[in-house]
């Protein structure tokens, strides 16, 4: 169930990378940094790491990779304290 969640916030995160890629390159209405970011918080970093490498969209820009990287080690930590606690009430 959680990977599944995953695989399907990581497609969307993808696809929200590909839209505002296209339109950065159309010169028209962007999706908002604070948008991508919080889509990759809950689960679609992945996806998200995959568009910023297949399509080489926000690899530069510094202020983002940080909060980025940020919101990684948030889901992370928070799907490790999350499976550490409900391995306790498994035992």
């Amino acid at each position: 169930m959680v990977g599944a969640a995953y695989a399907v916030t990581s497609i969307s995160c993808f696809i929200a990378y590909a839209m505002d890629k296209s339109a950065a390159r159309a010169r028209t209405w962007r999706t908002p940094e604070t948008t991508l970011l919080l889509l990759g918080l809950v689960g679609g970093w992945p996806g998200a790491v995959l568009a910023q490498q297949w399509l080489r969209h926000k690899t530069s820009k510094q202020s983002f990779q940080w909060k980025f990287q940020l919101t990684v080690a948030l889901n992370l930590g928070l799907f490790a304290l999350l499976a550490w606690r409900f391995g306790q009430q498994q035992a």
